[in-house]
């Protein structure tokens, strides 16, 4: 009689442990290259009417936008470092894009927690970290950068090229699949679905080749601007759309490739006809640089729509929390410029859009200051996983609630190591609130050592005016300073 009242306990303990393994959400974490928030249509702004991301946008409108979300190093491999660590780039050891630094995989990464409380982990796409990923029971990267067309990708089996295909479309069937068909249907389950697009060099799907030809793409204000008030870094970058932007590799429209290329003939032929020159060659590279990265984007939202189709055809979606974000923003011809790095706005902001059903109220918006070292601390939470104490960041549930944590932070963080490099951004660091940002360029090649910048960006949301020295100003930079020294005591910053 014992035994079967022990064997009864035992069964209906284990019942109470499977409901409550079924109710731990699902993940689809979908992460784009270089993504701006001002080419998504549910931010708004001056490209909102070309329609850009229209599943996104419906993304956003049944789940929460995120209009203060940044990240604390804006470039490729440092940002993949502190999503998978929830660290700065100088605790977890990749400072840039160099071999000069390399990201530790036997280290602490959220996705072995997932993995040790219960979760399937799977990671499709491109990680920008040389090496074996760790804490995944699936995975298939790009190596590097990787390709647009015809992408080759590394397995735990081996290498795969995928031969006359696109790389969003490989990364989005490679999810499709193992979501359909691989995973083990009775664990919950995180699934990163990591895209190239749009990266430079900007090569469109087939397919949308000729989206956006007879439409002419608005400027932004300071699209000529003249840095009248900047320091050094803003002078003597290399990513200025007039004389960095490459007219063979990134505007297909010199070289042998591209003269060859039956997809860019016409495009070739009237470059060479037309012969540009002064502002009208500019406005002529804008005009292609854009275009361009608003196609591939289109293959990155119609992967957001196929991937949001078959969770429903499973019966997945209420039960999947869905996030969209980037791992920097990226220059849409604000003050003349293309790619990221800075800590100006456009490069040090990103996107950030959570769909979690029954929790996050549709449509809604936050405005709390967000940085890329939550999201780490964000997944764990989700999962009911540990959170150690050596993470940085915090969990963003909270806000996916509608509550706002009364000792949220007021203030950010940021840095930029590479320096000599890739554009010739000066190293850097700053700090910033809502309403104010001090930065510090430093190093070699700058002036004394050492430069600095504020700006008011309630005055100033466009960063023209550089107010450093001016006496209006000099209490509140004393106080961002104290503030700067604050956070590198926080935060163990030792660079």
């Amino acid at each position: 009689m014992k035994l079967n009242k022990l064997i009864c306990l035992a069964a209906y303990l284990l019942s109470l442990l499977t409901i409550a393994q079924e109710k731990k959400p699902n993940i689809v974490w979908i992460f784009s290259d270089d993504h701006s928030y001002q080419t998504i249509g549910a931010y708004g702004g001056r490209l909102q009417s070309l329609n850009p991301t229209p599943n996104i946008d419906k993304l956003a409108a049944e789940g929460m936008r995120f209009d203060k979300a940044y990240v604390e190093n804006s470039i490729c491999a440092p940002s993949r470092a502190t999503l998978l660590t929830g660290k700065m780039s100088h605790l977890h050891k990749k400072l840039d894009n160099t071999k000069k630094t390399v990201f530790d995989h036997d280290q602490q990464q959220f996705q072995k927690i997932l993995r040790t409380n219960g979760y399937q982990t799977a990671m499709i796409g491109k990680i920008h970290l040389p090496g074996k990923m760790q804490g995944f029971d699936y995975w298939e990267v790009l190596p590097g950068q990787g390709k647009y067309y015809n992408p080759d990708f590394i397995t735990e089996e081996g290498d795969t090229n995928y031969k006359g295909e696109y790389v969003t479309d490989v990364i989005t069937d490679r999810a499709l699949n193992w979501l359909e068909n691989e995973r083990d249907q009775d664990k919950p389950f995180m699934m990163m679905v990591h895209h190239k697009a749009p990266h430079r060099n900007w090569d469109p799907a087939e397919r949308y080749m000729n989206k956006y030809e007879d439409i002419e793409i608005p400027e932004p204000d300071n699209f000529f601007d003249d840095y009248a008030t900047r320091t050094t870094a803003a002078h003597k970058q290399e990513m200025d759309i007039a004389t960095s932007m490459k007219i063979d590799s990134d505007l297909k429209a010199e070289g042998e490739r591209y003269a060859n290329d039956p997809r860019y003939k016409e495009h070739y032929v009237k470059f060479a006809q037309d012969n540009l020159k002064g502002e009208a060659l500019v406005k002529w590279k804008y005009q292609t640089y854009m275009k361009d990265y608003l196609r591939c984007i289109w293959s990155v939202d119609e992967s957001v729509g196929e991937i949001m189709k078959s969770l429903k055809e499973q019966g997945l979606d209420e039960n999947t929390i869905v996030i969209y974000s980037s791992d920097q923003g990226f220059y849409m011809g604000e003050h003349g410029w293309f790619d990221k790095r800075f800590m100006y706005e456009e490069s040090f902001r990103t996107p950030l859009i959570v769909k979690w059903p029954g929790t996050v109220k549709p449509g809604s918006v936050n405005t709390d200051l967000v940085q890329n070292i939550d999201f780490a601390e964000t997944f764990l939470d989700l999962a009911d996983a540990p959170i150690p104490d050596d993470m940085q960041g915090k969990s963003v549930v909270p806000l996916l609630k509608g509550e706002a944590p009364k000792n949220w932070r007021k203030s950010m963080y940021y840095h930029y190591y590479e320096y000599p490099g890739a554009h010739a951004v000066r190293k850097h660091e700053g700090v910033a609130n809502k309403r104010y940002k001090l930065i510090r360029f430093y190093g070699e090649d700058v002036p004394n050592g050492e430069e600095w910048e504020f700006y008011d960006l309630e005055k100033d949301p466009s960063e023209m005016d550089n107010i450093y020295n001016s006496s209006a100003a000099a209490k509140q930079v004393l106080e961002m300073k104290k503030e700067l020294g604050k956070l590198r005591v926080q935060y163990a910053v030792n660079e």
